[in-house]
């Protein structure tokens, strides 16, 4: 039987776009045991992910040569779901037979290292200057990456969907939430870098001419802007600190989902709802290549480079007529 090691420890948002190459192994690998490796933090992704035999977080202040080397002699196959160092030097330290990873065309030293670290490296075309530069230069989307990165594994049995397992008690537990809201979810690029506070509230009061309910999450770091939000009255509920799996529960009951550039972004396709992406003005054309929404109707727009008035206006009005599209879809 093979024994199969999987690492991502970085973001949310990131491993939830992994779990189409996950669920790629497992069906690949249909015998194989598969080991999952997260970090404390996005550990909640794959707590209910059966993809996997075993899932394990690493140790705060653990080296990732240390931990990886724990599966050395162990792991037939060790894969770097991340092209971070911390990732590749886990994955490189098990030693197995096969150890694949990728990294960014321009990151050179990193390309050099790489090569200590697995046997198989697959080179991203990502990159902020070039996307920029050139406006013909298509960048996968991060799905797609990864699937190819997988397949270098010899995992071919393509599996092209997002997974979340959200679960009935979870549907139960925000089953006080009004039917097909709009979702607006807050994170920290809503109110900064061609957009305010002031303006994202005035976004809220245009959404209510749709007629659907209006409901607000936000991200912990959004505490301090959520008060004045919600003192305005604007939004029918404003919701935070959920546990991971009812904020996407929520999602799921969504008629649309407006958001910035942030994790929301792909659990909302893990979802399976149209999602409307308000991305920053720098990198636009990268971001929006490699980090849309996956596999659902989606808008994608791009933040104005200041914070004029007209700017902040035209932006809503875009938003809005996004959200438009989308419910008549």
């Amino acid at each position: 039987m093979k024994r199969i090691l999987l690492a991502r420890t970085d973001r949310i948002g990131d491993l939830v776009l992994s779990t189409a190459a996950i669920a790629t192994v497992r069906a690949s690998f249909p015998q194989a045991k598969i080991t999952m490796v997260c970090s404390p933090y996005n550990r909640i992704v794959m707590e209910r992910n059966t993809d996997v035999d075993e899932l394990v977080q690493t140790e705060t202040g653990m080296r990732p040569e240390a931990f990886g080397a724990r599966y050395a002699g162990i792991a037939d196959i060790a894969i770097s779901l991340a092209p971070r160092s911390e990732d590749l030097r886990l994955v490189g330290a098990t030693r197995a037979p096969l150890r694949v990873g990728y990294t960014y065309a321009r990151r050179y030293l990193m390309r050099i290292a790489a090569r200590f670290y697995v046997n198989r490296l697959m080179i991203s075309e990502a990159d902020p200057a070039l996307s920029d530069r050139d406006p013909h230069r298509h960048v996968r989307h991060e799905v797609n990456q990864l699937l190819d990165l997988v397949a270098l594994a010899g995992a071919t049995d393509r599996v092209t969907q997002l997974r979340l397992d959200v679960i009935d008690e979870d549907r139960q537990a925000i089953a006080y939430l009004p039917n097909e809201p709009i979702v607006l979810h807050l994170g920290l690029r809503w109110f900064g870098s061609g957009s305010t506070l002031e303006s994202t509230i005035a976004l809220i009061r245009e959404l209510r001419s749709f007629g659907n309910p209006l409901v607000v999450t936000y991200a912990p770091e959004c505490e301090r802007y959520v008060q004045p939000l919600a003192d305005t009255r604007a939004a029918d509920m404003v919701l935070g600190g959920l546990p991971f799996f009812r904020w996407a529960a929520v999602f799921e009951r969504a008629r649309v989902i407006v958001t910035v550039d942030t994790g929301a972004t792909h659990v909302a396709s893990a979802m399976r709802r149209p999602t409307v992406v308000v991305f920053e003005h720098p990198y636009f054309r990268l971001n929006s290549q490699e980090w849309a929404p996956y596999g659902v109707p989606s808008v994608l727009l791009r933040k104005p480079a200041h914070e004029s008035m007209q700017s902040l206006a035209t932006l809503r009005a875009e938003i809005v007529g996004a959200v438009g599209r989308l419910i008549d879809a």
